[in-house]
């Protein structure tokens, strides 16, 4: 064979070996692109599925959090619930213990008010018999009232204390320091140990 025919085919051949190495390489990619459109596609999926399931947990979470604002309404309701019963149950048995107190101190009252009555009944005109009768009669009154917790402020002596003592009048005594008690008006009274009535008082400034 002539050397130009051998050169001839061998060029045919090569050019035939690139086309075929062309179309290799054209497969190749393609196959390539296919695989990366598959890839695609299920990171797709993927994506899909996981935003499905991130917006599943939150709906499951703003369900837990709707039940326990529920719960925590209906604790709330129960509880103010209670609270009113407890007011109304307090307040009766407030009433119910002011009056039993008042009827234990009115029914002490009971043998004073008979002992007046006797004392008014009474025909008698011995002065210092009746004024010894009434003495007795102040006597019992005091200690009922002692029984139920009165007790007498203490002035004589005492220094002025607008906590126990009201001040009516100043007046001078240079025998006594100042904001001495010089003379007690009207008795003050505990009950206790809260001030019913002040004692109204002179109290000396110089």
């Amino acid at each position: 064979m002539p050397a130009f025919e051998k050169d001839a085919l061998r060029k045919k051949d090569e050019q035939r070996l690139e086309e075929m190495q062309e179309e290799i390489d054209n497969a190749e990619a393609d196959a390539a692109g296919a695989e990366q459109a598959a890839d695609s596609s299920e990171a797709g999926e993927s994506q899909a599925e996981g935003g499905a399931e991130q917006q599943e947990d939150l709906s499951g979470k703003l369900d837990e959090l709707q039940q326990q604002l529920d719960e925590k309404d209906k604790r709330y309701v129960r509880l103010q619930a209670d609270f009113e019963n407890f007011r109304r149950r307090s307040g009766k048995e407030r009433e119910e213990l002011s009056a039993v107190i008042t009827q234990e101190i009115l029914k002490d009252m009971l043998p004073i008010l008979d002992n007046f009555e006797r004392a008014m009944a009474a025909e008698t005109k011995d002065a210092e018999a009746f004024q010894k009768g009434v003495e007795m009669i102040f006597t019992q009154f005091q200690e009922v009232l002692k029984k139920d917790g009165l007790e007498k402020i203490e002035t004589e002596g005492q220094k002025f204390d607008p906590n126990f003592h009201q001040a009516v009048m100043r007046v001078q005594n240079p025998e006594l320091e100042d904001d001495t008690i010089a003379q007690e008006l009207q008795k003050g009274y505990i009950v206790k140990g809260k001030v019913i009535r002040p004692s109204m008082v002179q109290v000396v400034a110089n």
